[in-house]
């Protein structure tokens, strides 16, 4: 998965996996703007009745845009990409 256009500035390229598949990122990008890039918009499910959620602040106020990171639930938009981080959708499945 991958919409960049560009080369960012020539920053070193970071690959991860969501949802066992695999995301080419920029290192320093957070998550959720590599999903974004990625065009993955849904990073989790509502507790209550499993829909779709994005990210809704990118600031980290909210936490719309939960993901599970190597067994750890973290915002997506506060946590940069790492090379062979494994990242799942958050909240009900």
């Amino acid at each position: 998965m991958s919409g960049r256009l560009t080369d960012a500035d020539g920053r070193e390229r970071v690959e991860f996996t969501f949802e066992g598949d695999a995301v080419s990122a920029y290192a320093g990008d957070t998550i959720a703007m590599a999903l974004w890039a990625a065009q993955a918009a849904a990073v989790r499910r509502s507790s209550s009745a499993g829909e779709p959620r994005g990210v809704l602040c990118n600031m980290g106020v909210c936490y719309e845009c939960l993901v599970t990171v190597d067994g750890h639930n973290v915002r997506s938009c506060m946590t940069v990409v790492r090379a062979g981080m494994v990242v799942e959708r958050g909240g009900r499945q």
